[in-house]
């Protein structure tokens, strides 16, 4: 589905609005998982409600990869996402969360909680932090 829109800003958020009509034509619900390409970028998101507008985020990183800002023209194409949402584990918190049997707690959150499970450790700066960070998520998980 193509439409025509101009990048929502609200504070230091942006964001795409999705019409209404949009969001019952991809016949994926109101809250549906989708492929969002943007003036060319290309991303996976899903689409909220906010306010009673159907948004999907379009991050910080997001703005500085594709160069649209908020209030820029954009032509955006939605596609329902129907490939299964998957984390790429890194191999110390695999071994952390098997070692404590809780793989599969880790493996039964949603894809965006592993998501950031995964992000929290690969962001580690130092390798004693990334440790901690790994011992911390088996820690929540009941390891």
């Amino acid at each position: 589905m193509r439409f025509e829109s101009v990048m929502r800003l609200q504070g230091n958020n942006t964001g795409i609005e999705v019409p209404p009509e949009v969001v019952e034509a991809l016949g994926g619900g109101k809250r549906a998982a989708v492929v969002v390409y943007v003036n060319g970028f290309e991303y996976r998101s899903t689409i909220g409600v906010m306010g009673g507008r159907f948004l999907i985020p379009f991050s910080s990183d997001k703005r500085a990869a594709s160069g649209i800002a908020g209030g820029d023209a954009i032509t955006v194409d939605l596609e329902l996402d129907t490939a299964p949402r998957t984390v790429e584990v890194p191999t110390d918190l695999a071994e952390a969360l098997d070692r404590a049997g809780v793989r599969s707690a880790f493996d039964g959150l949603s894809p965006s909680a592993r998501k950031a499970h995964v992000t929290n450790v690969e962001s580690a700066k130092a390798a004693e932090t990334r440790a901690r960070r790994v011992e911390a998520i088996v820690g929540t998980l009941g390891g």
